[in-house]
């Protein structure tokens, strides 16, 4: 599961301020439309539904929200560091400053299902999380990103 396959540094994103969760994704959404070519409305949409169904904050400051989304053919990823964190309704009630977003088309099915389960292992890492935060580009977090996973192989 090659998270550089889905995640294309022009979808990372940092030093965002927004006030809350629906602030994060309706960002997420922008940056979808941009960068992949999706409805941004659309987009959001599928954020907003699948949040009603339950949290996607996962826990230590990181939410991984996730959506089938038409109109893609592939997996795509979308990081967003927060400058202050937000309340995401996390498993462990502590806000929400690393985003990271991943959608799937329609018909994907269990690749959907081992892609969040690869981004959950990675961002699970203390030390990660820390450099993630400390790093000072959207390229700095693509390259944290795209290494880590290679090195922590699924």
């Amino acid at each position: 599961m090659d998270i550089g396959a889905w995640l294309d540094r022009s979808a990372v994103a940092y030093r965002l301020s927004v006030e809350n969760k629906r602030q994060a994704l309706s960002v997420a959404a922008d940056v979808g439309a941009r960068t992949f070519g999706l409805n941004r409305d659309e987009l959001f949409e599928a954020l907003l539904a699948r949040e009603q169904n339950g949290s996607t904050g996962v826990g230590h400051g990181v939410a991984l929200p996730h959506a089938r989304v038409s109109g893609l053919n592939r997996m795509r990823g979308i990081f967003l560091r927060l400058d202050t964190p937000v309340d995401f309704q996390a498993v462990d009630e502590q806000p929400v400053d690393l985003v990271f977003v991943l959608l799937a088309p329609g018909d994907a099915n269990s690749e959907h299902l081992r892609a969040l389960a690869r981004v959950s292992r990675l961002l699970r890492q203390p030390e990660l999380r820390q450099q993630l935060r400390q790093a000072r580009s959207a390229d700095a977090i693509y390259a944290l990103l795209v290494r880590e996973q290679s090195s922590h192989a699924a």
